[in-house]
């Protein structure tokens, strides 16, 4: 690991400094978190939260501080555990427990709210993420980009499917919580954009670039020998110029967002006190009870005296 390279006039230096900084933060963000929710008598499954937090915290800040390219075999220092076999088995066993993240806070509110559609979304999230994985190795394995193209389409499905499930909770929260679900909404339209008008057409423009240059794509045993002994070292920017972007809102936002699944779980016993039924018969009974106290301060004016 050789310290050349990381001078302050490198723009790949200074990001792997940055992206080492978010991780770093975002592990004592899972401590601190862990610490405060360990011990409350909260959510049934908050530890299985925590616990699928911890393998997206600690998975995408192994992939920060040992960045590389799958496809490419790309990486920044030159160690076995650079190599394409061990960062893209954390990736999947890390986004699969992203992924699980979701479900369960998906099944949590639609059994609150009694949504179907919600349930339904909850259900469909870890088959499509685990879909996307499959593609994701076919790409890395056969080197080729039209499997990540399908992979990431993939994820914008799943990713469509959570924001209909959201969309279908608004009426029935209000306050913060309809707030945090508008914030997740916007948060989702934002990364379909990104996939829709960047992600997917760079690898779909990288496959076109392959067929037109006849490149060979290899085979699963030759593939699978190659992820596990090749790898290239390399610092130049050019090289991780298309990667820079997607890398860094990965490694920070979506674990900004594992983080926060987790303390929204936490939260259970709080969340029935902003359901609409919760609050429309809190009103009708403050109603009710306000028209009886009327009715008794009226007939305390009203009722005949002795003399």
């Amino acid at each position: 690991m050789g310290l050349v390279w990381r001078v302050r006039s490198n723009p790949v230096a200074r990001w792997w400094m940055l992206l080492t900084l978010v991780s770093g933060g975002n592990i004592a963000l899972w401590v601190s978190l862990y610490r405060e929710l360990r011990e409350q008598p909260t959510a049934s499954d908050v530890h299985l939260m925590l616990l699928l937090c911890a393998a997206y915290v600690f998975g995408c800040a192994f992939r920060s501080v040992l960045p590389r390219a799958d496809v490419q075999r790309i990486c920044l220092f030159d160690t076995w555990l650079s190599s394409v076999l061990i960062g893209r088995s954390v990736a999947t066993v890390a986004e699969l427990c992203f992924a699980a993240q979701w479900g369960i806070i998906l099944t949590q509110l639609g059994r609150l709210a009694g949504a179907d559609t919600t349930l339904t979304a909850a259900w469909a999230i870890v088959p499509l993420i685990l879909l996307a994985e499959c593609f994701s190795w076919y790409a890395v394995l056969t080197k080729n980009y039209l499997g990540n193209a399908i992979e990431n389409s993939i994820w914008a499905l799943a990713f469509s499917t959570v924001g209909i499930a959201l969309c279908r909770l608004l009426p029935e929260f209000n306050g913060p919580v309809r707030w945090a679900f508008v914030v997740a909404i916007a948060g989702i339209v934002f990364y379909l954009a990104f996939l829709v008008t960047i992600d997917v057409p760079m690898y779909l423009s990288r496959w076109r670039a392959d067929l037109a240059e006849g490149s060979k794509l290899l085979g699963f045993f030759e593939g699978l020998r190659d992820v596990s002994t090749c790898w290239i070292v390399t610092h130049d920017h050019a090289h991780w110029k298309d990667e820079i972007a997607w890398m860094s809102l990965y490694f920070s936002g979506a674990v900004w967002v594992s983080l926060a699944l987790c303390a929204c779980y936490s939260l259970e016993n709080y969340l029935p006190r902003y359901r609409i039924e919760a609050t429309l018969a809190s009103q009708a009974f403050a109603m009710d009870l306000g028209g009886q106290l009327a009715v008794s301060v009226a007939a305390s004016f009203t009722a005949p005296r002795r003399a």
